[in-house]
């Protein structure tokens, strides 16, 4: 009982104080829009529709499930090297035993500047905004005001003033990002963006208090992908984000390796990597490729001064992705080469 008791306290004050941290995941590369909205149709294909779930903390309290849903189709403009990406954020989070959840609704939109003739080069501007809705579950909540001096009695005020368990608001976030292809034949690529998140600063007070509201937070995103030989090559992400008080670092390496003996046409990729979120977790990672699928399987191993109570247990995180290309840019730009890609 008293461990259910300061899991709600904490989350009563997540949904009350201004200076906490956004939702994220471990691996944060498979969430683009959630990074930075210009970061939409940056991939090597012409759509693309990635899920992310993630269960969180289930060795000491009630489990953190958390859902994440991005899709992102790209179009050309004109006969111009130009695009324009539309791409839809879902976002769906359950925390603790007073069953705080998040959902968000939040579509995007963003533009391809091509500033190279001759290979992809591209700057991007993206905007994100839409609904966000916070719910409280108050019949599970329990605090010091319902003990009557023996027991826990549920028919005692809880001393809350929440006036409403949910909460609803408009949120949006804007971004920009510079990616390109290079070495030779173009066979890497990289890219480097800085969103600014909440850009209207939000109120998401249970409290109705006006005075409470989400601070912005500014990402700066990179990845690299370098090739080795035909067959394999690295891939690097890292993210650094700021929000109030609150900073986190995450950034790690890839390995893959295409099996099949042709490397132009190959029916899987395996890859194998490690992820670090400075003074949180170390994050081992698993995926798999098979042709336009693409599963990845990682585990949040604690290192933070909270192992002595998850000894070391963290997060478990499942991805799932599918991209594709259009017939239209096959006959427009052959096996869409010449457009964003990572």
């Amino acid at each position: 009982m008293r461990q259910q008791r300061i899991v709600i306290i904490l989350l009563l004050l997540l949904g009350t104080v201004a200076r906490g941290q956004d939702i994220h995941f471990s691996q944060f590369y498979e969430t683009p829009l959630l990074r930075n909205p210009s970061l939409a149709g940056i991939f090597t294909g012409d759509y693309r529709v990635q899920t992310v779930f993630r269960d969180q903390w289930n060795s000491f309290t009630d489990a953190y499930r958390t859902g994440s849903l991005n899709a992102e189709v790209k179009w050309p403009v004109g006969n111009q090297n130009d695009y324009f990406t539309t791409a839809l954020q879902v976002l769906y989070d359950k925390a603790g035993t007073a069953a705080l959840t998040t959902t968000e609704l939040l579509p995007a939109f963003n533009y391809h500047k091509s500033l190279n003739n001759d290979k992809p080069m591209f700057l991007s501007l993206g905007f994100m905004g839409g609904l966000v809705e916070k719910t409280l579950d108050l019949s599970k909540v329990t605090t010091n005001s319902q003990f009557n001096g023996t027991a826990y009695d549920p028919a005692l005020p809880n001393g809350e003033t929440i006036l409403s368990p949910n909460v609803h608001y408009l949120d949006g976030s804007l971004g920009i990002s510079f990616n390109t292809a290079f070495g030779a034949e173009n066979v890497n690529s990289m890219y480097v963006g800085f969103a600014y998140h909440h850009l209207n600063r939000p109120k998401n007070s249970f409290y109705k208090n006006p005075a409470v509201e989400l601070d912005p937070k500014i990402v700066l995103s990179a990845g690299v992908k370098i090739g080795v030989n035909d067959y394999s090559y690295f891939t690097l992400y890292a993210d650094y984000s700021r929000q109030g008080p609150s900073t986190e670092s995450i950034g790690g390496v890839l390995y893959s390796y295409k099996l099949g003996p042709d490397p132009d046409n190959y029916p899987y990729i395996f890859t194998l990597g490690t992820l670090l979120r400075w003074n949180d977790a170390l994050i081992p990672v698993i995926k798999l490729e098979m042709y336009s699928f693409n599963l990845g399987l990682s585990y949040d191993v604690n290192v933070s001064r909270l192992n002595t109570v998850s000894n070391s247990r963290g997060g478990f995180e499942l991805s799932l992705s599918y991209t594709g290309l259009l017939d239209r840019n096959r006959e427009r730009t052959p096996a869409g080469f010449h457009d964003p890609r990572f």
